[in-house]
């Protein structure tokens, strides 16, 4: 098993090397280019159309539910767990460099969101399909098909074999248990493998809320989202900013910490020189940014196809948000609070780095602040089951045509898997589940790319429509 491991975590530094990363950060920036920094000229517009729906548009949710069930998928352990991973491999400059990611990727966003609206279609059944694998078949041609099954794939095994099951729940379970029986004195045998009480209760609950959900299908999903992952954002947020707003002091050694650490301009432990500590702190930025808010692996457009909208351009603005609340937003907040507390520095991996900095920023007893994260990653944790379930279901859909009695089993195998995952061990299938994040996003990207023109040409249609609306 330990040999397994290891061939998986060099596939997955492979799939995930530098190759990739300058691939879509190239997409990202051509994307800029061809939009002309909409991200930036837009980004107030794009913000209002999240809360105003479209009238007389077509769809199975509101845009803003969309754009909630896709936030569900991304706002997760990453923003957690992520951040800290990223500040502690490559010094505080990495959350620059995660920032810089972000806004190209908000480009890219865009592009995913436009064209899953352009070329959805609906299934036998009534549903509305779109994503990544309808803008390959149809954008590029029947002759790419290969490479949109391909896409659908790859999505099924990711939401299946980890990012959307197993590993989200045992990152659940492990949180309870590190909080409620951190010694492990409370335990059942079960095959010969001793589990706490409390990581079987949690299993069990999770599990059952999940199931209720997701038999539900999309519009259950986008219901309890839309409630949920505003919350949350906004209870995980209130904490961070406490914890900045009582250490204003500390706010200007903290940013010059993280500008001087991206461009190499401060040493780091270890003695890395100016251009090593750049090239450490632009790796780690930019990879775990990207496998945070996912921009360019195609997993938002197949929750954007389902919004009720009529317009392209529409939805591709209030796709783009979500990388903007995902990254600037809730990953910014917390590598502040991280630096701020100095926690990066410390022998912590993980959730426990953000832990610490919690424990020792916010002004409230440490068990209370810890309860707080616990409470945090949990709910984040969850949602992203629900986000990756759909999102593995419409691939699965895709790959058989449609068929409801398949996507009605696999609903079933999917809550199966949400099951067993407290009870596996979880380092091979978070490498699992890397790689197939990916290889998802190769194909995806050479459709964005290939179609970057079709997304200009959108672009400038709508806003000439827009103006000439206005002035009549």
């Amino acid at each position: 098993m330990e040999k397994f491991n290891e061939i998986v975590h060099e596939i997955d530094d492979c799939v995930w090397g530098i190759p990739l990363i300058v691939i879509i950060m190239f997409c990202g920036l051509l994307l800029t280019v061809r939009v002309g920094l909409l991200q930036i000229r837009k980004l107030g517009l794009a913000l209002k159309y999240m809360f105003k729906d479209e009238e007389g548009s077509s769809g199975e949710v509101s845009g803003f539910q969309a754009l909630c069930t896709a936030l569900s998928a991304t706002v997760g352990t990453g923003n957690i767990v992520g951040v800290a991973t990223a500040l502690c491999a490559g010094g505080p400059g990495a959350l620059l460099w995660m920032e810089i990611a972000a806004f190209l990727g908000m480009a890219t966003k865009y592009a995913e969101g436009l064209l899953a609206i352009k070329y959805r279609r609906k299934d036998k059944n009534g549903s509305m399909l779109g994503g990544p694998f309808y803008y390959i078949e149809s954008g590029m041609g029947e002759k790419w098909k290969w490479l949109a099954k391909l896409f659908a794939l790859f999505g099924v095994l990711a939401g299946l074999m980890g990012i959307g099951t197993i590993t989200q729940i045992n990152g659940i379970t492990s949180a309870a248990n590190g909080f409620f029986d951190p010694d492990s004195t409370h335990t059942v045998n079960i095959l010969g493998t001793d589990y706490t009480y409390t990581t079987i209760i949690a299993g069990i609950m999770i599990t059952v809320f999940a199931a209720l959900i997701i038999i539900g299908g999309i519009k259950r999903i986008a219901t309890v989202s839309e409630v949920v992952v505003p919350a949350m954002i906004l209870i995980y947020v209130g904490s961070c900013l406490l914890i900045i707003f009582t250490h204003l002091s500390d706010i200007p050694d903290a940013v010059s910490q993280i500008v001087k650490g991206a461009f190499g301009l401060r040493p780091l432990a270890g003695g890395l020189s100016g251009f090593a500590l750049m090239k450490a702190s632009m790796r780690s930025g930019v990879s775990r940014g990207i496998f945070s808010n996912e921009a360019g692996l195609g997993s938002a457009p197949i929750a954007a196809a389902a919004a009720r909208t009529n317009e392209p351009v529409r939805q591709g603005l209030v796709t783009m948000t979500g990388t903007f609340i995902d990254t600037i937003i809730v990953c910014t907040m917390t590598g502040l609070s991280i630096v701020i507390a100095g926690s990066h520095e410390k022998d912590l991996k993980g959730v426990a780095v953000t832990t610490d900095a919690f424990r020792h920023g916010l002004p409230f007893p440490e068990k209370v602040s810890s309860f707080m994260l616990m409470c945090c990653l949990a709910v984040f944790a969850f949602t992203t089951i629900l986000g990756w379930n759909y999102y593995s279901e419409r691939c699965l859909s895709y790959l058989t045509g449609s068929k409801k009695s398949v996507t009605a089993v696999y609903k079933w195998v999917y809550i199966a898997f949400v099951f067993i995952g407290p009870y596996l061990t979880v380092e091979a299938v978070w490498n699992l589940a890397d790689i197939f994040n990916g290889l998802m996003a190769l194909p995806n990207i050479i459709a964005i790319v290939f179609l970057s023109g079709t997304v200009s040409r959108e672009t400038k249609d709508y806003f000439k429509r827009l103006k000439q609306n206005h002035s009549a």
